[in-house]
């Protein structure tokens, strides 16, 4: 944990100095409300634990660490809209949602914003001691996880599939929402940091493997927790998923068997990391079971 704790300061910082309060300072106030408004920052700390891994060092992961984490708070932004999730969600991190504070308008914008920055972020920040080739297939990666067969693909199906009957939807269906809506984020960010790290295509793909099963991991652990915290406990709104008919995997599979599924996924992950160093490989495990485990 105080790994996970260090990488998350590193990347606060880092992203704090990327998006800094300029002109115009109200689109920057609404990148910055919602960018630094904490989290757990899974995922830059996944892309640095990866690049560790296979014999880099943080510093060459971070660029693409805070890209990523710009364009979750993107996902997160535009996620909260009315248009998107019906006014269900006044609250994200325990802070009124970037909408209620900006307004729609500016929130459209500053999610817009981050997106685009992130990847000029990547491109130029990145460090030059790493080959043109390995940033140009990370910036590929990244452009194809957020894009019409990745998050946006996840986010329409998962749109269209509200209030559709139980019946004509499969956990087949679910899971390509899951691993479009969620995963690929996660994969992503494993990946380029093992890119920029310098790995092998194999130790990358077997990184992927990893991260589509903690990204699956993630959503079935969200879903379970969405039926039985609160929203004190969550920090955001509990039970929103039941208010908006939305489809989860307690009401496809029943909470025991959810519960059986994530065991199953988080042992999938652990498998995907046999073989790499035993001491490298302790921020990575640790990090699945924390998503495995965590409460909120």
């Amino acid at each position: 944990m105080s790994y996970m704790i260090g990488k998350a300061n590193s990347v606060n910082k880092a992203l704090d100095s990327a998006v800094s309060l300029r002109e115009p300072i109200k689109i920057h106030e609404a990148m910055r409300y919602s960018l630094l408004a904490g989290g757990k920052r899974v995922r830059p700390v996944l892309c640095i634990a990866a690049c560790e891994l296979v014999g880099g060092e943080e510093f060459l992961a971070l660029p693409a660490a805070c890209a990523v984490e710009m364009i979750h708070t993107m996902s997160l932004i535009h996620d909260d809209l009315p248009c998107m999730d019906n006014g269900n969600d006044d609250l994200r991190r325990g802070k009124p949602t970037n909408h209620k504070v900006f307004g729609e308008d500016v929130a459209v914008l500053a999610g817009d914003a981050l997106l685009s920055f992130a990847f000029e972020h990547l491109a130029t920040e990145t460090p030059e001691i790493i080959s043109p080739a390995r940033v140009v297939r990370a910036i590929g990666e990244l452009a194809k996880a957020i894009g019409s067969e990745g998050l946006v693909a996840g986010q329409v199906v998962d749109l269209t599939s509200e209030g559709m009957d139980q019946n004509d939807v499969g956990l087949e269906l679910l899971e390509f929402i899951h691993l479009h809506k969620t995963a690929v984020l996660l994969e992503a960010a494993t990946v380029l940091g093992a890119i920029f790290g310098g790995g092998t295509n194999e130790e990358i793909e077997r990184l992927r493997k990893f991260a589509r099963c903690i990204g699956l991991l993630f959503q079935v652990v969200d879903d379970i927790l969405d039926v039985t915290k609160s929203s004190e406990e969550l920090g955001k709104t509990a039970g929103k998923d039941l208010i908006a008919d939305k489809l989860t995997y307690p009401k496809l599979m029943g909470l025991e068997k959810s519960k059986d599924f994530a065991e199953k996924l988080l042992s999938d992950a652990q498998e995907q990391l046999h073989g790499f160093d035993s001491n490298k490989v302790k921020p990575l495990l640790a990090l699945a079971n924390y998503i495995g485990k965590r409460q909120n």
